[in-house]
């Protein structure tokens, strides 16, 4: 069989995938955050950190909510990485350096998991596991409950409330991230993926770094982190052993963004709404893939920092997954793609990763573009622009806007520093245009809360440490924000119902209007300096 029709092969199992499980855990997703019920379990939780499940917040109270939580959880993965040596399974590990231990704690509660050190060098067990691993969970939560916070803005009617976020978080990880990770780290197993406290195997003579890898991968994938426990990530064996385990792997990283929408659609009482914005994901997903695939397939170098066990058309299905996903876990090195096919991989992040995003955090920014392009609609018209029955008004419009700059204006701006500093040249292996394809992509990659990188920059001095970690935590913690300030606001309107000027949101002509807005909005901001770097690139 060619690598092509292997390829397409394997697309076509994917889709076939993802299709068989959309509806049940799409449904499944909307009974469990518009259930009035607490397990047994979860009353337990709640009572253990003196919560109410049963008392609603408004918006600024669950933003609060959020940034609290998120807070202490910076300052716990901080410390425990700062007393590693004095943990168990640490391994003579000593304690994680301040800088580095900073740019982690904030990496891994934003869901970005970008990784500036060698995992099975640097991290103890102990800090994997009770530290990075509950991150994973929690982080994916988190935007799980802010996605489901903005739908219930859109459902509610002249109510100034949005739900409890402490029972979306418990919830999110209760009921749908923990048993999903645990039946898929027995798959894991089963393909080959290794679990063990030992810090390394013999093979033949030779001591082979190990971990507790199956536990982690699955979740790594399962809520769109990717933070690898291994330094070669998704490339290792350990990690992915076959093409079975790296197929899965792909499945696991797109299937709750996906299902996400069937969940949209249920809870707003119409299913097409969800089907819409799936379309739109799926057709800049497939044409991102086409990009990548041929570029790789006609590049000079075509299996350069390739997996061989996969190939190319493996490879590029994975790199844009992941960077459609905002997971940032990789199979192949993405710093040896082509100009084009890095370009793709890097255009992935900057269309603000919604095509499909990550867990909640993909429904939450196609959500928002989709009230950027009823605005837009609105101002061709001259009409006062409407989605599901909102206005969108001045408040509306302004906290969408907020939402999509913040991603742009902290990555153009640390990315145009760093460009320019004499520094920045001994942390790239290469120069011209693919040197700064490495800066943006680093900084597109923080930006985006994706996490994946050109692996050749070294981030490891204070300038990138610090300023990465900043990207991350503004990328990740002003659009939330600004999305819960959108919601609180919808939440307080009146319905308005449709007449004869009323935009249908359900057909090909607002899917066109929608999946145009997020190319137009990316090309505006971003194609100056893409023309400098991977168009240059691939041009040369």
């Amino acid at each position: 069989m060619s690598p092509t029709v292997s390829g397409l092969v394997q697309v076509g199992i994917l889709v076939v995938a993802l299709a068989a499980v959309y509806r049940p855990l799409g449904d499944y997703m909307a009974r469990v955050f518009s259930a009035t019920k607490h397990s047994k379990f979860e009353l337990a939780i709640y009572k253990a950190v003196r919560v109410n499940p049963d008392s609603e917040q408004k918006w600024s109270t669950y933003a609060f909510g959020v940034l609290g939580f998120s807070f202490v959880s910076v300052a716990f993965l901080y410390l425990l990485q700062r007393i590693q040596a004095v943990l168990p399974f640490a391994y003579d590990r000593g304690n994680v350096p301040p800088g580095m231990a900073f740019n982690t704690a904030i990496s891994f509660v934003t869901n970005t998991n970008w990784q500036s050190y060698v995992p099975e060098t640097v991290m103890g067990h102990t800090v994997q596991m009770v530290g990075l691993t509950v991150q994973n969970f929690v982080s994916a939560a988190v935007g799980l409950a802010v996605a489901i916070a903005l739908v219930r803005g859109f459902v509610r009617h002249q109510s100034d409330r949005l739900g409890n976020f402490w029972v979306d978080l418990v919830r999110g990880t209760v009921r749908i991230l923990l048993p999903l990770a645990f039946v898929f780290a027995i798959v894991l197993i089963a393909l080959g993926v290794t679990m063990s406290l030992k810090s390394g195997v013999d093979i033949d003579g030779q001591v082979v770094a190990n971990a507790p890898v199956a536990s982690q991968e699955a979740i790594k994938e399962l809520g769109t982190n990717g933070g690898g426990i291994l330094n070669a990530n998704s490339a290792h064996p350990f990690e992915n052993p076959n093409a079975w385990s790296n197929l899965l792997e792909i499945f696991l990283l797109l299937v709750i963004p996906v299902a996400l929408t069937r969940t949209f659609g249920q809870l707003v009482g119409n299913k097409k709404q969800g089907y819409v914005l799936l379309s739109v994901m799926g057709l800049i997903w497939g044409a991102m893939l086409a990009v990548i695939w041929v570029a790789e397939a006609n590049g000079l170098r075509p299996l350069e920092g390739k997996e061989l066990r996969f190939g190319i058309p493996a490879s590029a299905l994975f790199a844009n997954s992941t960077t459609g996903t905002s997971t940032g876990a990789v199979n192949s090195m993405h710093d040896s793609f082509t100009g084009l096919g890095g370009g793709g991989a890097m255009l992935n992040m900057l269309f603000g990763e919604m095509t499909p995003g990550g867990v909640g955090t993909g429904l939450y920014s196609i959500l928002v573009m989709a009230i950027i392009a009823m605005f837009l609609a609105g101002l061709m018209v001259g009409r006062t622009p409407e989605y599901l029955g909102k206005k969108l008004g001045r408040r509306e419009v302004t906290a969408a806007a907020v939402s999509i700059l913040a991603m742009p204006t902290v990555l153009l701006i640390f990315a145009g520093i760093a460009a320019i500093l004499p520094s920045t040249g001994s942390a790239l292996n290469n120069s011209g245009e693919h040197g700064l394809s490495e800066i943006l992509y680093a900084y597109a990659s923080a930006s985006n809360n994706n996490g994946s990188a050109f692996a050749g920059i070294t981030v490891t001095n204070d300038w990138f440490q610090s300023t990465l970690g900043i990207c991350m935590a503004f990328g990740r913690f002003i659009p939330i924000v600004a999305v819960l300030a959108l919601a609180g606001s919808l939440a307080a309107q009146k319905k308005v119902p449709e007449t004869a000027g009323t935009l249908p949101t359900t057909g090909p002509l607002f899917a066109t209007l929608l999946a145009g807005s997020i190319v137009l909005v990316a090309a505006l901001t971003f194609v100056p300096a893409l023309a400098l770097g991977p168009i240059a690139e691939a041009l040369l």
